[in-house]
């Protein structure tokens, strides 16, 4: 059996890798899935709940929705779960053509995740001053 150096660690960690847009985007893959999943499965359940009760039901949702902080508040979650949506379609994106072999080389990776956080915020932006566009 092979004996271990305590002072070494046994793999490596965040303090001896240099950050870069790579391990951020992957970070943010796997927070941007639990939030469409967590928070799709809670609206959802919402939306749901209220159509099954029936009108009435669903015209409380409609009114509570229409109240301004309840406005605002379902606005700030929406633009958050669309900029989830478009982060996780882009990082899914990059991942499948890294399954490919490419874009492993270092310039290429940190090009693809930097586009991905771009591509991602103007999407969000697009589709939210698409809604608003009336207003503005």
């Amino acid at each position: 059996m092979a004996h271990r150096n305590p002072a070494r660690p046994l793999s490596p960690h965040l303090t001896i890798w240099k950050w870069g847009p790579h391990m951020l985007v992957s970070i943010l893959h796997r927070a941007t899935g639990i939030a469409l999943a967590v928070g799709g499965a809670l609206l959802l359940t919402c939306w749901l709940a209220a159509v099954a009760g029936g009108p009435e039901a669903y015209q409380r949702l409609l009114g509570c929705l229409a109240t301004p902080w309840v406005g605002i508040a379902a606005t700030v979650v929406g633009v958050g779960l669309t900029w989830s949506l478009f982060q996780h379609l882009c990082s899914g994106i990059r991942h499948l053509i890294l399954d490919t072999g490419v874009g492993y080389e270092l310039k290429a990776n940190r090009a693809w995740s930097i586009a991905t956080l771009f591509i991602s915020v103007a999407a969000t932006a697009a589709v939210w001053l698409y809604v608003f566009r009336g207003m503005l």
